[in-house]
């Protein structure tokens, strides 16, 4: 976009979120309402385009519009609720209260495997708090910005600038980096992608809610239950062909489950249907592009060489040649190898045997990511183990269910080089906001402060 283009589009923003301020938080809500109605309109009609975009099968598509409707209706209801606190001053005849004022521009930068979902947690909270938000896709999900858009326009009436659009790549994601008009950037990708944008935003003193990599992982402990198991594991570890941010990655397993373990998990892998996303009977699409298979693939020969056990993992010859089907992979270890610590873009399922809870639980924490974790297990004290303060140390913890599938209520986010940032529930519309700190004084006399005099000489 040329830089005029640009200057003009965060002009906008800016008178935008000073008009959109002085709407009362619960009439903003109203309007966040009619948006999602407006999405439960078109529900049908936005999946076919992240189906078209994005390559999702049918029923992540709709769950993914879905997801959004439902931000929406969260948004409503947190529009009443954005509380501050009052806490008691030592002075007597004051009072302290704690006030949270919307933070002005905010940039949404994010990725094609959510292309919906992502931007709805951001602009819902955002906006329902008094900001504005310029939005840069993903260059793979274009049309899906667009359509959501054109659904805001619908109902914004005035308040159409509360989203802007910045196409583009790199070099757009910089820009708005670069910018001290834009307080807060928010930016779902990859882990190098984080580490390039957050000094840039440091370098200015910004704020970054950052969402990045997952090298997730689940133990599963002697009494879990393994029908249930295996098909946790196994939509954590295929869903969205193995390109979500918390597709499961790595499984440690006992050793006295292992066997029944494996042959299970191998049955159900031979039953999965891929094809084309747009087929309802399909469960798994193709990955997003030539290079994400070629990344796998490299990942995959440095195990070959090293003679691991590998089952699947090769190309499908489905569909267009233009687009790459795979096998997804489940590779057995007997050490953790290199190429565990490190996320691979795809459905790669590292699996290894373990004989002691801790051990477990510290070779799924060893590694720089953390963001989801499961533990599938019928004994209360290995679930509590794993929950408590020496054991998961991501940011998402689940038992007897997947590391996928995170529902809005809960803040989302993870820890470690997944960047430390929290998007949807709970309180995380607090990043979006400024705090203020206010004393009142409703009294006639002016006590100082820690009893400090400084009368009249």
């Amino acid at each position: 976009m040329e830089s005029n283009n640009y200057n003009d589009l965060v002009k906008a923003s800016k008178e935008a979120h000073r008009k959109w301020r002085l709407v009362p938080a619960p009439q903003r809500g109203d309007i966040i309402r009619q948006f999602g109605n407006e999405l439960r309109n078109e529900k049908n009609e936005l999946a076919k385009i992240i189906t078209t975009e994005a390559r999702k099968i049918v029923s992540e598509a709709e769950g993914e519009v879905q997801e959004a409707i439902d931000m929406c209706d969260f948004a409503t209801g947190l529009s009443r609720q954005l509380y501050g606190l009052t806490m008691p001053s030592e002075r007597p005849e004051h009072r302290l209260q704690e006030l949270w004022q919307p933070i002005g521009v905010v940039a949404c930068i994010s990725a094609f495997n959510f292309p919906m979902a992502v931007f709805a947690w951001n602009f819902c909270l955002a906006s329902v708090c008094g900001n504005s938000i310029i939005w840069k896709p993903s260059p793979h999900s274009n049309g899906c910005a667009d359509a959501l858009k054109m659904a805001w326009d619908k109902v914004a009436g005035e308040h159409k600038n509360i989203i802007l659009i910045l196409q583009g790549g790199n070099e757009e994601a910089r820009q708005l980096c670069e910018d001290s008009n834009i307080p807060l950037i928010s930016a779902t990708g990859s882990t190098q992608m984080g580490k390039e944008l957050a000094p840039i935003v440091s370098k200015r003193l910004g704020r970054t809610l950052l969402e990045l990599g997952g090298n997730n992982a689940a133990i599963i402990c002697p009494t879990a239950d393994l029908d249930l198991t295996v098909k946790g594991i196994t939509f954590s570890a295929c869903g969205t062909t193995g390109q979500r941010c918390t597709t499961l990655r790595r499984t440690f397993v006992h050793e006295d489950i292992y066997d029944e373990f494996m042959e299970k998990l191998q049955t159900y892998y031979s039953s999965l249907k891929i094809g084309d996303p747009s087929d309802k009977s399909s469960q798994l699409g193709p990955l997003i592009s030539e290079k994400s298979f070629n990344d796998m693939q490299a990942v995959l020969n440095s195990l070959k060489a090293k003679d691991t056990k590998i089952y699947g993992g090769y190309r499908l010859e489905i569909g267009s040649p233009d687009e790459f089907y795979v096998m997804p992979a489940i590779v057995e270890v007997s050490k953790i190898e290199e190429e565990m610590l490190n996320e691979t873009f795809a459905p790669i399922l590292y699996i290894k045997k373990f004989n002691n809870l801790m051990d477990a639980i510290e070779m799924q924490n060893n590694v720089k990511q953390g963001l989801s974790s499961s533990i599938f297990t019928n004994d209360m004290r290995e679930a509590e183990l794993f929950l408590s303060s020496e054991g998961s140390d991501c940011g998402i913890a689940n038992v007897n269910i997947g590391t996928s599938g995170a529902e809005i209520g809960g803040a989302f986010g993870g820890e470690k080089d997944t960047g430390g940032g929290r998007e949807s529930g709970s309180d995380s519309w607090k990043t979006y906001m400024r705090r203020v700190t206010a004393t009142v004084n409703y009294g006639k006399e002016l006590p100082l402060a820690q009893g400090v005099e400084f009368d009249e000489g």
